[in-house]
């Protein structure tokens, strides 16, 4: 075995059950982490990712510290830099990244390694099972969930039950690259971003105490309390889970030491299974990146509305669940699931503009951006996708915020111009009589918005569209 170990870092940002890390810091006298970062997968395509990043870089190197390994930051392609290493007293690691992109680099890093007899170990990534072991009975990938979960989770049951790995303290560390950058390099050039300050502490510690404390208080009421944004009933261990600060499986051996496993549970853990389903998706077909999954899609009438667009983007459609789910999002950073939901499918079905502006918008603004979630969920919600949500199956604005947000807390702390409004006309503003918005202030139109688009105009409109599909 060689004196030094570099574990190549990316989508893995922990101490605890990190099966690359670990096997290096068992294995070697000396051990470096290297994250390399790529501007051109982030600048002006996941701005809200570049915070996130470099907080949790700044505290991982930290955590790293105390095992005295060094954590060294480069700036660059991945490639270019990773064949400057040369043979020498030095083995690489990694853990498995499962998008293309980044399949394609580990295989060039792969055989740039071989050729030059540097000797490398890959591990299993942040998934439960490797997508390839999933499979239909003829040999096919799934396209539907439900059976591709059943067999997934039962495959993962099989296996021997997933044991923690801790990392082993070094007698010393040392620096093995040059112009290693600081992780503060790495923030937006814009301050937008200060405001997440407010609401996440991106770190290992935090990811690990959050999800403990869900799965000891709130998890049991998951199966009700998950689709009611006003409510603290989802997890939010999303940005966490991407960046590799707790590893699902981490996640998943929690869960298993639930006593009594009720229907919160299983709704939880079937969570966990679509984030098995898209990585699945986005491997078996990964054409689904760059367009729709089914093809006749392709000729779907979308309309190209810029106005439209920024009127979604900015929370200012004058549909105030829609809105309060988009100013969630640029003021956190994240959005609530049955929320994205709704801002998607209006954005889809009312304003019949392209999900991939959606998509794309989403991959920006998300701290918990996965390529794999965001693409598969954009399509499930457009029709487009793997056993997706039928596109007529359109969500009505009114009645969502009427059944999902029907005292109105969720939706006036994120549209306070609407805070005052009397509750049964908080989701249709445009009802209330002129002389009672006067009376209180906030005249539609002037203070708030009028609705962009009429719903159901606006839905008959998308059906007619549907059916140019079926021609």
């Amino acid at each position: 075995m060689t004196k030094k170990g570099i574990v190549w870092i990316r989508d893995d940002l922990r101490v605890l059950d990190n099966p690359a890390l670990s096997f290096a810091s068992k294995n070697h006298e000396i051990v470096n982490a290297l994250f390399i970062y790529n501007s051109e997968l982030y600048d002006n395509k996941r701005e809200a990712q570049k915070w996130w990043l470099s907080k949790s870089l700044e505290f991982f190197k930290s955590e790293l510290a105390n095992y005295n390994i060094n954590l060294e930051i480069l700036s660059g392609n991945e490639i270019e830099i990773l064949s400057k290493i040369k043979k020498q007293d030095i083995s690489i690691y990694w853990n498995k990244v499962y998008e293309p992109d980044q399949k394609d680099i580990e295989k060039k890093a792969s055989e740039y390694f071989k050729k030059a007899d540097i000797n490398f170990k890959f591990f299993k990534g942040n998934i439960l099972i490797e997508y390839q072991e999933v499979q239909k009975d003829d040999g096919t990938p799934f396209k539907v969930f439900t059976p591709f979960w059943k067999n997934a989770e039962q495959k993962y049951l099989n296996k021997p039950p997933f044991k923690q790995l801790n990392l082993k303290k070094l007698k010393k560390s040392e620096q093995i690259f040059k112009n290693s950058i600081d992780p503060k390099k790495l923030l937006p050039k814009k301050s937008w971003y200060k405001k997440f300050e407010n609401y996440w502490k991106p770190s290992e510690t935090v990811a690990l105490q959050n999800t403990k404390k869900f799965i000891k208080d709130r998890i049991k009421d998951y199966g009700d309390t998950r689709d009611f944004p006003n409510i603290q009933g989802t997890s939010k261990i999303s940005p966490f889970l991407k960046h590799g600060q707790i590893s699902v499986e981490t996640i998943w051996r929690f869960c298993g030491e639930i006593k009594n496993k009720g229907k919160g549970y299983r709704k939880y853990v079937n969570e966990l299974g679509w984030r098995e389903f898209s990585h699945s998706l986005i491997n078996n077909f990964p054409e689904m990146l760059k367009g729709n999954l089914r093809k006749e899609f392709d000729n779907f009438p979308w309309i190209k509305n810029n106005e439209y667009l920024s009127a979604w983007k900015k929370g200012m459609t004058g549909y105030p669940i829609v809105d309060a789910g988009m100013r969630e999002l640029y003021e956190t950073g994240w959005m609530h699931n049955r929320l994205r939901m709704v801002v998607a499918s209006f954005l889809i079905k009312h304003l019949r503009i392209h999900w991939k502006e959606g998509e794309k918008h989403f991959r920006n603004c998300l701290l918990d951006f996965n390529e794999a979630n965001n693409v598969a969920q954009w399509q499930w919600v457009a029709g487009s996708g793997a056993d997706a949500a039928p596109y007529f199956r359109i969500f009505n604005p009114i009645l969502q915020g009427e059944k999902f947000d029907k005292d109105g807390e969720y939706t006036a702390k994120w549209v306070p111009e609407l805070k005052n409004y009397p509750k049964e006309f908080l989701h249709k503003p445009w009802e209330l009589e002129k002389k009672q918005q006067e009376k209180i202030n906030i005249i539609i139109g002037k203070n708030y918005p009028s609705p962009i688009v009429i719903h159901e105009k606006a839905r008959a409109a998308a059906l007619n569209a549907f059916q140019t599909l079926r021609k």
